[in-house]
């Protein structure tokens, strides 16, 4: 969650030319996909000798087609670690070495086939994955750069050259560094009849073209001195659907023909006139299905009708590219629609669309299509009555109170993808995996339960499952990632099901999952991820649109990034709205879910969340939201309410996460990761007030409604508790059990959503794998041999990411102890508490005592008065230097939990540091 963002989020995907992105969250993030590596370099042709560096080879081979050489120079040592990662328009991108060195410095020298022979490529400079700490690499410089080859001249070995210099963004096209590279920064409309053009160098001419013809009746004005900035005025209004392109002439002769960006045309009068409220996509009757689509700047639209949904691409044996076309009718509001007789179900389809910015057409995937073919490059038609499991019709919306939900969070492959998960292989890393009965795993003698049957043992009422609609994945060669990637919203994930080629398995498996969920009480939430896309240029919603469904920057007219993937969606334009909102309403009628968690929520208005959560609540309405509302950085209008925790007072129905509360307990957020916060410093006492004030539901100085906070430790982002400990210098299992039990008692125990990462109830380590499938051992560490952990393992290997049982066997008493926290949160009454019970309330308390090193909480149900004594870490010290030793009375009472599992205990029990007391005494 908070320190994703700019680990998961690889790159950000900027202006045309952009790689894929997945999550992320507030600080470095996700990109929850490791990167593929380049493809293999063509044969070069001759050499030539350069002078001699150190550590690269200095002779260049040059090939028989176009190349590009891009030179960096660094002002200290370390050329070794450093290269570049490169992305081209409709291409995702990938990590590049430098290949050969000179007196300039070193160089990465390709051939431009390796990259689709573009007009433009896309890159940064980066630490090498391999130099890098698990996924915690360093940028050179923050923005990213483009190379335009319009802009650039060949030498004689048909090679374009630029150079750069560590940590400056000039590209300069001389190693002299005396010129910089032409480059446009800004050529859109103002106004409907203003063109701003803005350059780097001064411009000598500038002409104006309307569809492919020079325009009439347009001027050209310089404003300011520089002569980098032209005013271009039509002599009549622009009309969307024309497509505008500016010949730049730069005084120093190179020529720029650049599209005229409309994203200012898209006022308020646009969206009063073109916003649609009718229902889009493939429709469907076992008569006829109406295909729908809004596209008000498009010319031309093609319907393709599949039956295949594989393409030859993927698959040449069984794939099949033959299809029936049919054009589209444009109507009112820009939609563009066609019915098609006869029954379509289980047919793919495609649109292919012809607008300013995709002249020869453009191929893609409806941004409503309900399924999916392999690898999501076709959607489907579908009849939802050929996909429902035995018995979907009685499975129903959970009514839990949502102050009373332990939420589970898990990824789909990581509850079945250890060797010590023993169900059917074909199950492994599937839907079908998560909900196989009757596993276990023995070691030493000792049988325990694993998968589905742990999860219902341990008991809790809810799962998150971090997403699992469609990502930009290879379904067929499966590699993990977290799966923040979004490629089609509405379309379920295929590589978690047992047949990615056919659409409907897909719909099955996920409903049979839910289904046997629902069936243990267990309700279903599910994490969306509607801030950003996996790539904006070539994404389905920027063909149909383009730049209406993202937010830019005004200074530079480049993508806002606010969450580290370079495409920030625009949710308060009318049309991403509605999508977001009808999304969300299929997913919670058609898969009958239980909530949703919103990925960097903070990045969202006000007022389509609000509208979001009371068309869901219609369908559901009980039906729980929450998400990560962190106060982040993105180009909207500031007359927006943003969903960040400044404005949770404004929220409706749903919640964020208490970070606050969190970052107390193990000084978690922007802190370094050696940090110590109340579960882990035995040295100091720890400031137990925004502790005190999670307990009792409170966020600080966000809000006091304990209907919107969910309390945490950790999630799947970042350190897990034991991982944490680690970090802190915590190498004692037995401290690190305790502080693992501290730290989730308070949640558990806390008013609101209490929420948990799968696998803390057997202390959960993330531990980082060599090539050879070997554990590192931490160098850091010379006490003793300590395993280096993954802080963020969104490209980690299964194998890092796993639930291993083993580790269930040795840690039987922790395992006992979450049970009966768990259990406590869901069925005491005092622990679910609104607001005004909170502050009205008897037998309600939480209070920090000894100077913090305990924190105490009383709560009741009908039948008992519990009463709760957390020692901190630091109550260490405060034995060593007390002769006064914290005691227990417990006349009167029962203990319910002793995670110090103390025996022989009557009347008294002393309280230990990393130790839960919970007693029990019968009302009177």
């Amino acid at each position: 969650m908070k320190n994703k963002l700019f680990y998961l989020c690889l790159l950000p995907l900027v202006l045309g030319s952009l790689s894929g992105c997945s999550k992320g969250e507030t600080q470095p993030s996700e990109n929850s996909e490791q990167p593929s590596s380049s493809e293999p370099d063509p044969e070069p042709k001759g050499s030539e000798p350069l002078p001699s560096d150190a550590g690269f080879p200095t002779t260049i081979n040059y090939y028989d087609e176009p190349g590009v050489q891009i030179h960096y120079q660094r002002t200290k040592p370390g050329y070794i670690e450093w290269g570049l990662w490169i992305w081209s328009e409709g291409r995702d991108g990938a990590e590049y070495k430098f290949n050969y060195q000179d007196d300039y410095g070193t160089i990465a020298y390709y051939p431009l086939s390796l990259f689709g022979n573009p007009h433009s490529l896309g890159f940064i400079v980066k630490q090498l994955f391999e130099y890098a700490g698990d996924g915690n690499w360093k940028k050179d410089y923050d923005p990213d750069r483009f190379l335009d080859f319009d802009m650039l001249e060949k030498d004689e070995h048909d090679v374009y050259h630029v150079y750069l210099v560590s940590g400056k963004g000039s590209i300069y096209t001389n190693p002299q560094k005396t010129e910089t590279m032409c480059g446009v920064n800004i050529c859109q409309f103002n106004t409907a009849s203003i063109i701003r053009i803005e350059a780097n160098n001064p411009l000598s001419e500038v002409k104006l073209y309307k569809n492919d013809a020079e325009a009439e009746g347009y001027t050209v004005q310089d404003s300011g001195s520089t002569g980098k900035v032209k005013n271009v005025k039509l002599s009549s209004a622009a009309n969307i659907e024309d497509a505008y392109t500016a010949r730049i002439t730069f005084e120093s002769g190179p020529v720029a023909n650049k599209i005229v960006s409309i994203r200012k045309l898209y006022t308020s009068a646009f969206e009063e006139e073109y916003k649609y409220d009718g229902e889009l996509g493939a429709i469907y009757t076992n008569a006829s299905t109406t295909f729908k689509v809004w596209s008000p700047v498009s010319s031309k639209i093609l319907l393709r009708i599949y039956n295949k949904g594989t393409p030859t691409s993927v698959d040449a044996v069984d794939g099949n590219d033959t299809y029936d076309e049919f054009q589209m009718v444009k109507g009112e509001k820009g939609v563009f629609s066609y019915e098609v007789d006869g029954d379509l179900q289980g047919k793919y389809y495609t649109y292919v669309v012809f607008n300013a910015y995709n002249k020869d057409g453009r191929e893609i995937v409806d941004p409503y299509a309900k399924s999916a073919g392999v690898n999501g490059l076709r959607g489907m038609v579908v009849d939802f009555s050929q996909a429902e499991p035995a018995g979907w019709d009685s499975v129903d919306y959970d009514q839990t109170d949502k102050k009373h939900l332990t939420v589970y969070e898990t990824h789909v492959a990581d509850i079945t993808s250890s060797e010590t998960w023993t169900g059917t292989e074909t199950n492994r890393k599937k839907f079908a995996g998560m909900w196989e009965s009757g596993t276990t795993y023995t070691e030493n003698g000792k049988t325990v339960k694993t998968g589905f049957d742990h999860i219902k043992e341990l008991g809790p009422n809810a799962i998150q499952i971090i997403p699992f609609f469609d990502q930009a994945n290879d379904e067929v060669n499966v590699s993990f990632n977290w799966g923040y990637n979004p490629l089609n919203y509405n379309v379920v994930e295929g590589a978690y099901s047992s047949n990615p080629y056919d659409g409907y398995v897909r719909i099955r498996e996920l409903k049979q999952m839910i289904k046997a969920y629902k069936a243990e009480g267990i309700s279903m939430i599910m994490d969306v991820v509607y801030n950003h896309v996996n790539g904006l240029s070539g994404s389905n919603f920027d063909v149909l649109m383009p730049y209406y469904y993202f937010r830019y920057n005004d200074s530079t007219g480049s993508p806002s990034s606010g969450s580290g993937c370079g495409n920030d969606t625009a949710s308060e334009r009318a049309m991403f709205k509605k999508f977001m909102i009808d999304s969300a309403v299929f997913w919670t009628q058609e898969y009958k879910l239980d909530g949703f968690r919103f990925d960097l929520m903070g990045l969202h208005d006000v007022g389509t969340m609000n509208s979001l959560s009371q068309a869901v609540k219609a369908v559901n309405p009980n039906i729980t939201i929450y998400g990560e509302a962190w106060n982040l950085s993105t180009a909207i209008d500031s007359s927006y309410k943003l969903a960040n925790q400044s404005n949770a007072n404004s929220f409706l129905n749903y919640g964020q996460f208490n970070d606050k509360g969190r970052d107390a307990l193990l000084s978690g957020g922007l802190s370094p990761a050696y940090t110590k916060g109340w579960m882990n410093s035995e040295e100091n006492p720890v400031q137990t007030e925004y502790l005190v004030e999670s307990i009792k539901g409170i966020t600080h100085s966000v809000t006091n409604d304990p209907n919107k906070t969910t309390n945490y430790a950790t999630c799947h982002d970042n350190y897990t508790l034991h991982d944490r400990g680690i970090a802190a210098g915590i190498y004692n299992e037995t401290k690190l059990e305790g502080a693992n039990i501290i730290a989730n008692s308070i949640v558990m125990m806390s008013q609101g959503i209490s929420f948990m990462l799968a696998g803390e109830e057997m202390l959960r380590t993330k531990i980082v794998y060599d090539n050879e499938g070997n554990p590192v051992v931490n160098p850091d560490v010379t006490e003793q041999v300590v395993y280096k952990v993954s802080e963020n393992s969104y490209a980690s290997s299964y194998k890092t990411n796993e639930i291993n049982y083993s580790w269930k066997v040795n840690h039987p008493n922790l395992f006992e102890s979450y049970k009966k926290l768990l259990a406590l949160k869901q069925n005491v009454g005092d622990l679910g508490l609104d607001q005004s019970q909170i502050q009205s309330s008897t037998t309600f308390s939480a209070t920090s005592e000894r100077n913090g090193s305990v924190l105490r909480i009383k709560f009741s149900d009908e039948s008992y008065d519990y009463e709760a004594f957390i020692g901190a870490a630091c109550l260490y010290k405060y034995a060593k230097d007390s002769t006064d030793p914290y005691v227990i009375n417990l006349s009167g009472k029962e203990i319910y939990l002793d995670t110090d599992y103390q025996q022989g205990v009557t009347n008294q029990i002393t309280l230990n540091a990393y130790e839960t007391v919970v007693t029990k005494a019968p009302r009177s």
